[in-house]
């Protein structure tokens, strides 16, 4: 298995989906690296992507066909200005002109270039190809990409173990399972966010891992202010109304604030009772996944559909549990929830397409919870427990999107998520390590076969559950 970097785990793009909107995209630039790698890019005059599988059936909810133009046009999703979206597709939607890479334009008709093939490739179940043709209609090139969750792009031959194995050999301490990060903690007497870092620096210059977790936090941040100070409702045809501008509206700051920093600082005055930890968390998650839902910037975490979670429950910390707490704690906790969710990754997956809602929320609320449970003082093997019971608490939980849009039910499940996060943490901590029955590596083993014996309709197709009993006419 290769070694994984917390920035894999928590990168910034544009919703809706990590697999369904930001692999697709970063899959576009990609192929334009493989177009002038191999001399072609200034012979192209037009392309066409088939979409195949889960990307076909809920494509169009997850604006994968936006993503794959912003892909060939060369935008970076992580700093594009999200208010240009609309003028970029409106530009190609209008003129049947796109330009590739922002260097050369060429003919696409989003309506007979984009196509939807409802089957499904043997690799994975969310497939796209890309083809470029001439001015004579001559194929110039082609290639096959996977969005396997998370905003991970690979091609099938990545699988090849030469070079996984020598990936692995970058790490100071190579983590493939949950009881091998265990034993690294036992033997160098480190906390796991101590070895995780560790690794980083293998990587990164301390400043460097500095910055990007701060340009991380920055964005869950500015992510739930925005939520939570944005009314109106949802795009997409469902017509939700937003909650979180409402809930937090409801609550009360009484200390002005006029940027996300101060908000932050006028929640921590507050008076907060039981009832109102509930909704904070609850209208923090809500928040950041609203803004998902209408392609605004998040942090996968480990993916679009569920970057609530992990924002809400440091949120939580933050506000609520430790008003001292600041940079330290933030990158203590990102670094532990960023390693349990690559552990995740390598034994099971997090990609809903292949596993479900167990595979995102799941494992979001696994990684919160042993963020948290570190931060409130919890040894590695309480850590590992606090994983255990959020995930075990999440097994067989279906994906089916309604309209194939990232709203109902993904919304409010990163907010039960969450409260379920802060409650596996406190469990865990209450918990003598030699008295647990279920390690970790166990839960991650069933949800990977959980997973394999899901029925597809339940894996991120809207072809079953509440995708089928609740149409478009219901909302």
């Amino acid at each position: 298995m290769e070694c994984i970097s917390v920035f894999d785990m928590l990168k910034i793009g544009v919703g809706p989906s990590s697999s369904h909107t930001l692999g697709p995209w970063r899959a576009g630039e990609r192929w334009i690296y493989e177009l002038k790698s191999d001399d072609v890019f200034s012979q192209i005059a037009n392309v066409k992507v088939d979409l195949y599988g889960s990307l076909s059936l809920t494509g169009k909810g997850h604006a994968t066909d936006l993503a794959s133009m912003l892909g060939l046009s060369g935008s970076d999703p992580e700093y594009i200005p999200t208010d240009t979206i609309d003028i970029i597709i409106a530009s190609i939607n209008n003129t049947h002109k796109l330009v590739l890479n922002n260097e050369r334009i060429i003919n696409f008709n989003p309506e007979t270039d984009i196509v939807y093939n409802k089957s499904f490739l043997p690799f994975h179940a969310n497939g796209m190809t890309f083809t470029a043709f001439n001015d004579q209609n001559e194929e110039l090139h082609q290639s096959t990409f996977y969005s396997i969750g998370g905003g991970f792009v690979v091609k099938e031959e990545r699988t090849v173990d030469k070079e996984n194995k020598e990936l692995k050999k970058e790490f100071p301490y190579p983590i493939d399972k949950a009881h091998e990060l265990l034993a690294f903690c036992i033997a160098e007497n480190k906390t796991i966010s101590e070895i995780v870092l560790e690794n980083e620096r293998s990587l990164r210059t301390d400043e460097e891992i500095d910055f990007e977790f701060n340009r991380i936090w920055d964005t869950m941040l500015e992510c739930m202010f925005i939520g939570c100070h944005t009314e109106g409702h949802l795009p997409g045809g469902l017509n939700v109304r937003r909650r979180a501008f409402d809930m937090h509206k409801k609550l009360n700051i009484e200390v002005p604030y006029v940027c996300s920093k101060e908000w932050m600082q006028s929640i921590r005055q507050s008076e907060v009772k039981f009832r109102q930890i509930l909704k904070w968390v609850s209208c923090f998650a809500l928040s950041v996944n609203e803004v998902n839902a209408s392609l605004g910037r998040v942090v996968t975490a480990p993916t679009n559909g569920s970057a609530g979670v992990i924002p809400a429950v440091l949120m939580y910390y933050l506000v609520i549990e430790n008003h001292d707490a600041g940079y330290d704690e933030i990158k203590q906790f990102l670094l532990v929830a960023g390693e349990i969710g690559s552990i995740f990754k390598k034994g099971a997956t997090i990609s809903a397409a292949m596993g479900g809602c167990q595979a995102e929320i799941g494992v979001s609320s696994a990684m919160a919870a042993a963020a948290l449970c570190e931060l409130l003082g919890g040894s590695p093997e309480q850590v590992m427990i606090a994983a255990e019971i959020a995930m075990e608490h999440h097994l067989g939980l279906t994906c089916d999107p309604i309209g194939g849009l990232v709203q109902i039910p993904c919304i409010e499940r990163n907010s039960m998520g969450a409260i379920k996060a802060i409650n596996a943490a406190e469990l865990a901590l209450e918990t003598d390590p030699k008295n647990v029955k279920v390690p970790l590596d166990k839960v991650v083993d069933t949800m990977w076969e959980t997973a394999k014996d899901m029925n597809t309709k339940y894996k991120e197709t809207s072809e079953g559950g509440l995708a089928v009993r609740v149409n478009l006419a219901d909302c």
